[in-house]
């Protein structure tokens, strides 16, 4: 297993590679380029010189979280193979600078939904949260919802510019169903995955956010047996699960302990992010807010998140997610410094646990 840390880039963030070096056990970082826009190449040279930024304060860059999937692709229209030649030359580009893992998606329009970016918990902190009462049934009030509660951050999967194409966007989703949707990643993989295979990169998909339809889009990555279809449907190494404990859990009926052990056993978890919900009426909604990493704070038993993996011979790369904003901390909804370097202690203590356990 391989601590990380995702970061957005020096000029993207207030928390700095020093800090991040400074947390115990941390082995890398998680990095992007947020100004390329989508489907285009990411150019080398600027991924060397990230590379080399992180190296340079002694941690690694070996996942990249996200390369965007452009929308074209997604929704299956005639342009889609210019940008899955794009997105190919990007993998080569980051292969060559040593990126072993790429976390992506596969959701129409929106990465993931909230009804609350700054959610107050008893304690005083800050989190966020989903309460499908609150979700508007027109997502341009959702997007200015956020507009005025991210604190000039941009936040991925929201980022304005694509967004001010909202109307467009659902109207080229218009008539994709579920199987269509299906049909498109798998036209994604089957055009991808051979790089992927020659270059020695690994795709990671990330579970839908929330696992269920909203706004009338599909969703066909949200459980069980949607994992197993992609593991199916195009059946390499190369194409494996970048497996989000809050993410899958935002249904409960989804199991994620046995989730997570079969596809670990089946070698197809390549990246996890660890994270801890607390279900706000039990048996009776879904909604949720993100929790701290202990399992008393939430709904999820994180020893048995963890144990899954460890005994399952899960040997990729872990971060912790979102965490609350604490201490008087402000900055990207989520991914505050003190909560997540919090959490990473906690996830490396229940590891070392598991490890000397019977020995």
């Amino acid at each position: 297993m391989e601590m990380t840390f995702r970061w957005y880039g020096s000029s993207e963030e207030r928390i700095t590679l020093r800090q991040i070096r400074e947390i115990p056990g941390v082995d890398g970082v998680v990095g992007c380029l947020m100004d390329i826009p989508v489907g285009e190449v990411w150019p080398e040279e600027r991924i060397a010189a990230l590379r080399r930024e992180i190296e340079g304060v002694g941690l690694t860059l070996k996942v990249i979280e996200s390369v965007n999937v452009h929308d074209d692709i997604k929704a299956g229209l005639s342009t889609r193979d210019r940008y899955i030649a794009n997105y190919c030359q990007t993998i080569r580009n980051l292969a060559h600078q040593g990126i072993q893992v790429i976390c992506y998606n596969f959701m129409p329009v929106f990465d993931w939904v909230k009804s609350d970016l700054s959610f107050q918990l008893p304690d005083g902190s800050n989190t966020l949260a989903f309460r499908g009462r609150e979700i508007p049934d027109d997502p341009n009030v959702l997007l200015e919802r956020y507009a005025q509660g991210t604190g000039n951050y941009v936040l991925p999967g929201w980022e304005p510019e694509r967004l001010a194409q909202i109307k467009h966007l659902f109207e080229i989703y218009r008539g994709v169903g579920e199987e269509q949707l299906r049909a498109n990643l798998v036209h994604f993989l089957e055009s991808i995955i051979p790089t992927c295979e020659e270059c020695g990169v690994r795709m990671a998909i990330h579970p839908d956010d929330p696992p269920y339809s909203l706004f009338g889009l599909p969703r066909i990555i949200k459980g069980r047996e949607d994992l197993d279809w992609l593991c199916r449907a195009v059946d390499s190494p190369a194409n494996g699960i970048t497996l989000c404990t809050g993410s899958i859990a935002e249904d409960p009926s989804n199991d994620v302990y046995a989730i997570l052990a079969e596809f670990t056993r089946r070698g197809r978890i390549h990246f996890v992010h660890a994270r801890n919900i607390k279900y706000l009426e039990p048996g009776k909604s879904r909604d949720f807010y993100e929790a701290g990493h202990l399992s008393r704070d939430g709904s999820l038993d994180m020893f048995k998140i963890m144990a899954a993996l460890h005994d399952n011979g899960f040997d990729g790369f872990i971060r912790p997610d979102h965490g609350r904003m604490i201490w008087g901390e402000t900055g990207r909804a989520g991914y505050g410094l003190y909560d997540r370097a919090l959490g990473i202690a906690y996830l490396n203590g229940l590891w070392e646990a598991l490890e000397k356990r019977g020995a």
